[in-house]
């Protein structure tokens, strides 16, 4: 079962390009605003009629564009465009992204947005195509909820990332395998940030999904058919790198939030654990690869 699954997982991870991203920025002024957004070539190069499809894609609630104009520069493809609101803005805007529409489905554009002196930072991909950008210089308890709120909100979007956690309770003989279990996957996550762009292919959230619900069922097959394995150390740390890489093009306040989460949610799921009988335990994990199986194939063939 190790020889067959863990090629597997591995494949899915070195041959998917994970970082799709672009950049923005939104200077208010009154009622007027400019816009330049940033994009790499590569990611435009099939992209029909970008000094148009691209902009029409990002939208500011109130505001119509009067002008707009795209060029290359280096390796980038840049977009400016004025717009003019209906009235001054005051201090929000609702903006919404859908760049994701025409680039590939897992792109991710991080918006910088001024008016002032005041500033505000928001991401989009296609599970958050809408946020609110406001002008009003953020308390650092706004900033860490801010960032906490929404690396939470991903974790929890993952049913694989949530299997995994049981999983990996599981997986741990005792308190002590079960810290350095802990430790070697949320160390594995950080991992992800710097191999993610070395990626060269794109696929969709949904694959992803799909290759963390392999993780989950490798893992539930190891306890199953291998209840006595030592290496289970040396497994999870590769596992992590995949369960990292959703985040990889995030800010790493989003990763600190989520982990921290996860920290969490393992210690109490781990405190249960420890009340389930020993011979309780294998069928769990039985339970468990059928959900991952399951779950892979439904992210596969919705």
């Amino acid at each position: 079962m190790r020889r067959l699954l863990l090629p597997i997982l591995l494949s899915g991870c070195a041959y998917a390009h994970v970082v799709s991203m672009s950049s923005g920025e939104l200077h208010v002024d009154g009622r007027n605003a400019t816009y330049e957004l940033r994009i790499p070539m590569y990611e435009v190069a099939h992209v029909a009629n970008p000094e148009t499809a691209l902009l029409d894609q990002v939208k500011f609630e109130g505001a119509r564009r009067t002008s707009s104009q795209c060029h290359q520069q280096d390796s980038a493809y840049i977009c400016r465009a004025d717009y003019e609101f209906e009235q001054p803005v005051p201090d929000k805007i609702e903006v919404e992204c859908t760049l994701f529409e025409v680039t590939v489905p897992n792109h991710v554009h991080l918006l910088y947005a001024v008016q002032g002196p005041n500033s505000d930072q928001v991401v989009f991909d296609q599970r958050f195509r809408q946020a609110e950008v406001r002008f009003h210089p953020p308390s650092r308890a706004e900033l860490i909820a801010k960032a906490a709120a929404a690396g939470i909100a991903r974790l929890f979007k993952s049913v694989s990332g949530l299997l995994f956690l049981a999983v990996l309770v599981l997986a741990a003989r005792n308190t002590r395998e079960a810290g350095i279990l802990t430790i070697a996957f949320l160390a594995a996550e950080w991992l992800a940030r710097p191999l993610a762009p070395r990626i060269p292919l794109a696929f969709s959230p949904q694959f992803l999904e799909a290759v963390l619900a392999l993780t989950v069922a490798y893992l539930a097959a190891e306890i199953l058919f291998l209840p006595e394995s030592r290496a289970r150390w040396t497994v999870v740390p590769v596992l992590g790198v995949a369960h990292g890489l959703p985040f990889a093009a995030f800010p790493p306040s989003y990763l600190i939030a989520a982990e921290t989460t996860q920290a969490i949610l393992l210690a109490v799921l781990w405190l249960a654990a420890r009340k389930i009988p020993l011979t309780w335990r294998r069928p769990a994990a039985g339970v468990l690869l059928i959900a991952g199986i399951g779950w892979f194939a439904r992210q596969l063939f919705p």
